[in-house]
């Protein structure tokens, strides 16, 4: 990495999975960093491309992009080995040019039927070069803090007499849990009796409910379409969050064919209850809704059996 003056410097190697496949830039020790150059090895297929016989004119290259931006950064790889598998080159990130996170990829480029430019393969998993995160994890945790409402920030006051609410307004959905609610405090702390214990793990699950339900709707309040109407995937979490949901909602289809469904039931081209009741579905799944029922269920008939004994 490198700041407005002086020589690079490395970054921790606990900034990076390999698991996780993910880059965290804010584990820097340095606030005035400007640019950072990542190091790339990439493994090619070279036997499948070579048996193909009509592929010439073979180039590797890795692209840096982030949606929130529109940053684009291509470099080019060359290879390690005369005719080896490995392929190595640098590619640099402008801090200027990203907001939140940027996904890497590497593609393999050659001519094919005359046509230059086409891509022939490409890596199985994107990377994600997350720019302010400290910790290289793909799976972003929510936020969920403590407040009280009545003293708190002034759009938080209308809600004073709610256990809480889902605010979007931040890089990541975050829940705010109103500390001036009666009880609330000790249940989500869990650490009360059995029966406080099942309440609070009621509690949570309808609340991840909510949150799901909330982000759904956030990610699809503005979807960007293209000239033929296509909808498209927002950057940053928001299209996360309906990557995840799709297949819950849209059973057996395409995440591209669920989004288009989505934009058109948004649109008044279908029906709009049918959806809200798919995406009620998903929320409540991925909350783990049912899985956490069944447990209280269980645990109260086991409760009930003792208390008669």
């Amino acid at each position: 990495m490198r700041g407005p003056h002086g020589p690079r410097e490395q970054l921790d190697t606990k900034a990076y999975s390999v698991i996780e496949q993910v880059v965290a830039l804010g584990r820097a020790e340095r606030d005035d960093w400007r640019t950072a150059r990542i190091s790339l090895t990439a493994d090619i297929p070279v036997r499948e491309i070579e048996s193909k016989g009509h592929w010439s004119d073979v180039s590797v290259v890795a692209v840096l992009t982030e949606g929130a931006t529109n940053a684009r950064t291509v470099s080019r790889l060359e290879p390690a080995t005369d005719g080896g598998r490995g392929w190595t080159g640098e590619i640099e990130l402008d801090r200027d040019h990203h907001l939140d996170r940027a996904t890497l990829t590497v593609h393999v480029v050659a001519t094919v039927g005359g046509v230059a430019g086409r891509i022939i393969a490409s890596t199985d998993h994107e990377w994600l070069i997350d720019v302010t995160s400290e910790d290289p994890i793909r799976d972003r945790q929510l936020d969920i803090s403590m407040v009280s409402f009545a003293r708190g920030a002034e759009w938080l006051r209308g809600f004073r007499d709610a256990p809480w609410v889902v605010d979007i307004s931040g890089r990541v959905p975050g829940v705010r849990l109103n500390s001036d609610f009666e009880g609330l405090v000790a249940l989500v702390d869990d650490r009360g009796s059995k029966v406080e214990q099942m309440v609070s793990e009621m509690l949570l699950s309808q609340m991840c409910t909510d949150v799901w339900t909330a982000v759904f709707h956030t990610a699809i309040g503005d979807l960007e379409l293209e000239d033929d109407g296509t909808p498209l995937f927002p950057p940053d979490w928001r299209g996360a969050v309906l990557r995840e949901m799709l297949p819950d909602i849209f059973p057996g289809r395409s995440d591209d064919d669920a989004l288009r469904e989505v934009q058109i039931r948004q649109s008044g081209g279908g029906s709009w209850a049918d959806l809200q009741a798919r995406i009620q579905y998903a929320a409540a799944r991925r909350a783990e809704v049912p899985k956490t029922l069944a447990t209280t269920v269980r645990d109260i008939a086991r409760l009930d059996q003792e208390s008669n004994a």
